[in-house]
């Protein structure tokens, strides 16, 4: 019998342009590998592009072929540089492959510039793949901002400050912009307002509400907007005195 192909394509109609395929996942045969979630973001434009997906087969014999190529380009196809998952101690309390991410490095992209990644699971009973286009603006996605600190100016004023993440390797040629979210508790229902974006690495909260506990977060993102901000930096916890400290 055959084996079995199973494909599933998205595609994209552009105004004046034709159909693009930008997604496309192959399953051959039925019980080949599970096929690859990739999800890919640029964390310090333009140097380092990522990818990564979840260990996706418990066989100890599949292994992953990590390819990328220009769209329209030039059709020389590039090895993605693959990093396996950090291997889990006993201690770790977890021993299922799931939540173990692979990554691949994507080396000297290009501005502007369309790619198609390939990302294949192969074991010996067959191979699952995932194609898809990327484009390294849509997908830049910095680090959180990390050292973030919060302390009293005055009986409600609150100065915050925090450090850009180590990862963005080049702060003079591509600046962060930053926002802020704090959030506080009413009467039982949860508050939250968001502030931004700012292009320094401190920002004086004023007005707040003596005896309220505050939760502060930072997220950066690329100064002219591309891409996306960052997830939220880990919570910092604050209360305002009802007295001057």
């Amino acid at each position: 019998m055959s084996a079995l192909l199973s494909t599933v394509s998205l595609l994209l109609c552009l105004q004046g342009v034709p159909a693009l395929d930008l997604f496309r996942v192959t399953r051959t045969p039925a019980d080949a590998p599970i096929i690859p979630r990739v999800h890919c973001w640029c964390n310090s434009y333009p140097d380092t592009t990522l990818c990564s997906w979840p260990e996706t087969s418990h066989e100890p014999h599949t292994h992953y072929i990590t390819t990328y190529r220009e769209r329209h380009g030039h059709p020389m196809t590039n090895n993605c540089l693959v990093i396996p998952p950090t291997p889990r101690s006993p201690s770790s309390g977890s021993s299922s492959s799931s939540d173990q991410e692979w990554l691949c490095q994507l080396s000297d992209l290009k501005l502007f510039t369309d790619y198609i990644i390939n990302v294949t699971a192969v074991s010996p009973a067959g191979s699952s793949s995932f194609l898809s286009g990327l484009m390294m603006e849509d997908i830049v996605k910095p680090d959180p901002p990390v050292d973030v600190r919060v302390s009293l100016q005055n009986k409600r004023h609150l100065l915050v400050e925090w450090s850009p993440p180590s990862s963005w390797r080049d702060l003079e040629i591509f600046p962060l912009k930053y926002h802020i979210r704090y959030q506080w508790e009413n009467r039982g229902s949860p508050k939250s307002v968001n502030l931004g974006p700012f292009e320094s690495t401190s920002v004086e909260l004023k007005g707040l509400s003596p005896g309220r506990q505050y939760q502060l977060q930072v997220c950066s993102r690329e100064l002219m907007g591309l891409g996306s901000c960052s997830d939220w930096s880990s919570p910092v916890y604050i209360t305002v005195p009802r007295t001057n400290p």
